[in-house]
């Protein structure tokens, strides 16, 4: 079987420091794919310069933390705090998800203000994910595809990761959150493939996230196993910006994209690059 590899920025739409480092790293490496946060401070730039890029699969970031509603805040009082920004208590916010209708209904409009925001750019819906991979969240799972099957979605991330891959590379401890996280990401794979949704076989990036060197993402290259693959990243041409995460090394991980090592590697192994869009399967949900 051959080796397939998507490979994603996050996070477009962010900062003009995230778009640059993504049209720079699709235009000249290995990127091939950009998740887009439709109300993130820099998306009309991201969706200009997308146009400019029609071989780059574009999806929706699906953001319900760390950024700012499409909605008036009004419209969703629960999701938000006092300063118009989604909540930032994940664990509380999935809890009112799963058992306050009202909170649903918010949840479900905000889901669908999203996917319509990314509709009207016009660009094709490559993909999606949620920021944080808040996804993996049930109810938010069943949104994404009752809402999305309205809005021409084909394909989706489960971020499940071969944890004896990123072992044979660098001893990495796994994270209480990643462990808790494994069995939902295994679990949503299913339902998202079981509703005619193209989920690749593995993605790459949660073990090191924010920290996908040159030398970790070559290594990941020169292991790649045979089907589908996803790696994500998160690159940018700054390591601060307004809403940048602490201690992530956002240039590295451009440089990472642009080096012709890591591109050699990828032509070596007979590794095909690709979008979601390329990737042979059902393109609509299922009913």
């Amino acid at each position: 079987m051959a080796r397939t590899l998507i490979v994603t920025s996050d996070d477009f739409g962010a900062s003009p420091a995230v778009n640059e480092a993504v049209e720079r790293a699709h235009a000249h490496g290995i990127l091939t794919a950009a998740s887009l946060m439709v109300a993130g401070d820099a998306a009309a730039d991201a969706v200009a310069r997308a146009k400019r890029l029609p071989a780059l699969g574009v999806g929706l970031h699906l953001v319900l933390v760390e950024g700012r509603p499409m909605l008036p805040a009004r419209e969703v009082p629960d999701l938000v705090d006092e300063t118009g920004h989604f909540r930032t208590n994940m664990a509380l916010a999935g809890v009112n998800f799963f058992f306050r209708p009202s909170v649903r209904r918010q949840l479900a409009a905000e889901i669908e203000a999203q996917f319509a925001a990314f509709h009207a750019t016009g660009l094709p819906l490559d993909h999606v994910n949620a920021h944080k991979h808040f996804h993996l969240h049930p109810t938010i799972a069943g949104l994404i595809l009752s809402v999305g099957r309205r809005y021409g979605l084909a394909a989706a991330r489960a971020p499940v990761e071969p944890l004896e891959m990123i072992a044979a590379i660098e001893p990495t401890p796994q994270t209480l959150a990643g462990r808790i996280a494994g069995p939902y990401a295994k679990s949503v794979a299913r339902r998202f493939r079981a509703a005619g949704l193209v989920v690749p076989d593995r993605v790459l990036g949660l073990a090191w996230s924010g920290r996908m060197t040159t030398a970790r993402v070559r290594a990941l290259i020169e292991r790649l196993p045979d089907g589908v693959s996803e790696l994500y990243c998160h690159p940018a041409t700054e390591d601060e910006y307004p809403g940048s995460a602490p201690g992530y090394a956002y240039r590295a991980e451009l440089a990472a994209l642009l080096d012709p090592g890591v591109r050699a590697a990828v032509t070596q192994r007979g590794i095909r690059l690709g979008r979601f869009a390329d990737i042979p399967g059902k393109r609509e949900l299922a009913a």
